[in-house]
Parts: structure tokens; C-alpha cells; sequence
């Protein structure tokens, strides 16, 4: 991964992390908050290895499959075992994975995690209890109507005695209220500036598209937000860099 220092997230959460204590970080998308988790889950699985012994909680497929690819990065050389547990995929799949091949962590969206625990025959609140800990990633945007009650239905399940990190970028009133609900004496650590601040690193592009392919556009980049992959077999992905460029076009064509 050619890391060579923590970034300032990472350096202030994994001491606390380590030393078992709930936590509450505030940290913009980049700025490597999963690294700043997972280290220290993963140092306490070699420690202690237990199958489902880490939940991590994210609001969708996309973060939730980041997520998971930096975990089995992370533990490769330790055989960690993952499921990713997300909507858009066969939960048959799914099912028989967490049966034949317990994992160690779970990644998951809140929805299919629930549907899982209704559906899926042996994963249930006594599957849980060797769970130490739970992370809820980007709460800020888990807390709309849709998500209050379902997270709720997974809090129910989960041993009491337990280690919690909640991320988020920003502490809203409901991010308040669910880190009053689920986190025992958190220390709060913030590396952020200011509200509109941005990652360092972050790069931003422009996509000049001409008009009548707006639609097409916005269609490609919708499928890779939301991880949907062509209907027919054998569709060629279609590539932003394949299609025609426009950036000579006279402004006053589009």
C-alpha cells in the first residue's frame, strides 16, 4: 500500500482504539478513516481471532465494497475472512458464504443485514455474540428516515459489551442522538477544519458532455455510484475516457 506515515484521522484515532475506548471521529470521505479502524480491529483479531468479530455498518453498496477491499488488503497475510453483505446480490450467495465460511468481519448495509437475520437459517443474535466490535461509517448520511429504524433492529442484536466507533463528517442532531443510543463515554476526536473543508489529496474533474449525451452520461456514472452491472452478459462497460471528447467544442454548440 506503500504507507509511510498515518495520516492525522489515523494518528488520532488507533492509540484510543487500542487502548479499548469507544470512539467518535469526524473526518471528511479520503481522509483515511477506514485504515484508522481497521488497523486496530485487526491488531485485537490476531490477539483474539473469532469468527463475526467485527461488524462494520455502511450506507451504501459502493462504501460498503471500498470498505471490504481495504479489510482483505489490510489482512491478507493473516487469512482474514470477510462478507459483504449488500443488496444487488443474491442472498442465496450470500447466506451459504456466512454458513460454510464464517467470516471475521462483517461489511454491510443495514438493510441486507437485517434481511439476513430474518432469512438466513443459524445467523442470529446467539451467531453474534462473539462480536467485540461495531463500526458505523459515514452516520451522518445512515441516519434518514429509511436507515433510524433498521439500525435500530441491528443495535437490538449485538452484545452490549462491545467496542464502538462511529465516523462521520459531520455531527448533526441525529448523529447525536445515535451516539447516545450506542456508545458508552466516547472519546470525540474531529480533524476537520472547518464545514467545507476538502481532503488535501483530493482531485476533482470536469466532464464536458455535449448535450444530447447527458442522459447517457448520467446513466454510466449512476450504475458505478450504485455498483449495477449491464443486464445482458458479455455488455462491454462503457468508458468515460471512450467517449467522444468535447473539450474543443465551441460553448456555444452545447
Amino acid at each position: 500500500m506503500n504507507w509511510r506515515v498515518p495520516t492525522e484521522i489515523q494518528a488520532a484515532v488507533i492509540p484510543h482504539a487500542l487502548a479499548g475506548r469507544n470512539l467518535i471521529g469526524l473526518a471528511e470521505t479520503g481522509s483515511g478513516k477506514t485504515a484508522a479502524y481497521a488497523l486496530p480491529i485487526l491488531q485485537s483479531l490476531i490477539n483474539d481471532p473469532k469468527n463475526y468479530f467485527a461488524l462494520v455498518m455502511a450506507p451504501t453498496r459502493e462504501l460498503a465494497a471500498q470498505v471490504q477491499a481495504q479489510f482483505a488488503a489490510l489482512g491478507k497475510l493473516i487469512g482474514l475472512r470477510t462478507s459483504l453483505l449488500v443488496g444487488g446480490s443474491p442472498i442465496v450467495e450470500q447466506a451459504n458464504q456466512l454458513n460454510m465460511k464464517p467470516p471475521h468481519i462483517i461489511i454491510a448495509t443495514p438493510g441486507r443485514f437485517v434481511d439476513h437475520l430474518k432469512r438466513t437459517k443459524g445467523f442470529d443474535e446467539m451467531k453474534l455474540q462473539n462480536l467485540k466490535f461495531l463500526v458505523i461509517d459515514e452516520a451522518d448520511r445512515m441516519l434518514g428516515s429509511d436507515f433510524d429504524s433498521v439500525l435500530e433492529k441491528v443495535l437490538v442484536v449485538l452484545p452490549t459489551k462491545r467496542q464502538t466507533f462511529l465516523f462521520s463528517a459531520t455531527m448533526t442532531e441525529k448523529v447525536g442522538k445515535l451516539q447516545r443510543a450506542s456508545l458508552r463515554d466516547p472519546v470525540k476526536i474531529s480533524t476537520r477544519k472547518s464545514k467545507f473543508q476538502s481532503v488535501a489529496g483530493l482531485r476533482q474533474y470536469v466532464q464536458l458532455v455535449p448535450q444530447s449525451d447527458l442522459d447517457a452520461y448520467l446513466v454510466f456514472l449512476l450504475r458505478i455510484a450504485f455498483c449495477i452491472t449491464p443486464p445482458i452478459e458479455g455488455l462491454e462497460t462503457l468508458r468515460l475516457s471512450e467517449l467522444p471528447d468535447q473539450s474543443q467544442e465551441d460553448p456555444e454548440s452545447r
